[in-house]
């Protein structure tokens, strides 16, 4: 803990940047857990899921920026965000109760894109999103209220600079994980891992396996919501490009590479997938320029290279992820 307690004050000296970085990591991981409670403890592959993230976090723009001119405390919007989130998770999850492993990815998959899609036409007849040019001068979280003379002019603490963020990142990041450990040991938890191995064994047991699903559903939309709100703080600035397809696609690789269903397991793929790329992208320009003088491939094209290289190998050799659950284990070795 006072590794972590520190960590943002090391990385300043390598540039802020890198603190920006880590609060990006801790927003994975939230992503992370939350797909994680769908995909690792339910069973129910989510391809979507990034339509959540944009849901908490134009939840967050809207109620928290000039564009409807509303400044309600972040307090109020997170939980807010998280609760829609929710409820866009059940209504996703009602109709898709049957469905299951490549119907549910495509029904789920056209659901994120759906969303992303409203995000980006929903300027007319009524400017409610903005459309692609997105929402600008979003509120950071802050303790205070706008002074009624000026609006412009805020009365309290905000949180400025990535530090302060990492702080509150932290605590969010604590606050779920507790949550995760407290479901998974929960008989919540037990009953979607019956559903996950086996829906019609779990359903002749007794275990209602169409309202644990929807609450799946609902719980992973939220923490997704949550940490929408948050990004929507921290950049300061949203539009539907944020949400894109491979956005989704980078979570369920964090679950898939760090083991699905063992919640440290997914901490470590989120962290690893988050820092990785940019490690890649700060060393290999310089690495060409040394060797052949001039960038022959552009940074981008080979850090993604190296990036799939090593998804494929990992996937070879540890297909259960790099910390797989017991459940899991025994799976792969029956």
């Amino acid at each position: 803990m006072l590794a972590l307690a520190a960590l943002p004050f090391a990385l300043a000296y390598a540039g802020t940047a890198w603190v920006r970085i880590a609060n990006f990591a801790i927003l994975y991981v939230l992503l992370a857990l939350g797909l994680n409670i769908v995909v690792g403890f339910a069973g129910l592959l989510d391809l979507g899921y990034i339509a959540f993230y944009a849901l908490g976090a134009y939840t967050y723009a809207l109620l928290a920026s000039p564009h409807f001119n509303v400044h309600l405390p972040f307090w109020i919007i997170l939980p807010t965000g998280a609760l829609i989130a929710a409820l866009f998770g059940i209504l996703l999850g009602a109709p898709t109760l049957k469905l299951r492993g490549d119907y549910l990815a495509i029904v789920t998959l056209g659901f994120g894109e759906i969303i992303r899609i409203f995000l980006n036409n929903l300027s007319r007849p009524v400017n409610i999103t903005n459309g692609p040019q997105g929402i600008a001068r979003i509120d950071p979280f802050s303790f205070g209220s706008y002074s009624l003379a000026d609006r412009d002019q805020f009365l309290g603490l905000e949180f400025s600079g990535p530090i302060k963020y990492y702080y509150l990142l932290m605590a969010l990041m604590v606050l779920v994980i507790i949550v995760n450990v407290r479901l998974q040991n929960s008989r919540i938890g037990r009953a979607w891992e019956a559903i996950r191995e086996d829906e019609i064994a779990a359903r002749a047991m007794g275990i209602n396996t169409r309202n644990l699903k929807l609450l799946a559903f609902a719980m992973g939309a939220s923490f997704g919501g949550l940490a929408g709100g948050a990004f929507s703080a921290i950049q300061g600035f949203i539009s539907p490009e944020s949400f894109v397809l491979v956005e989704s696609i980078m979570v369920v690789a964090m679950v898939v590479l760090g083991g699905m269903g063992n919640i440290w397991g997914v901490i470590v793929g989120a962290v690893l997938l988050s820092f990785v790329p940019d490690i890649l992208r700060w060393t290999v320009e310089p690495v060409q320029s040394a060797i052949f003088g001039r960038q022959l491939i552009e940074p981008e094209v080979i850090r993604m290279l190296i990036f799939g290289f090593a998804l494929v190998l990992v996937m070879l050799f540890r297909p259960a992820g790099l910390l797989p659950s017991e459940v899991r284990k025994r799976e792969l070795s029956s």
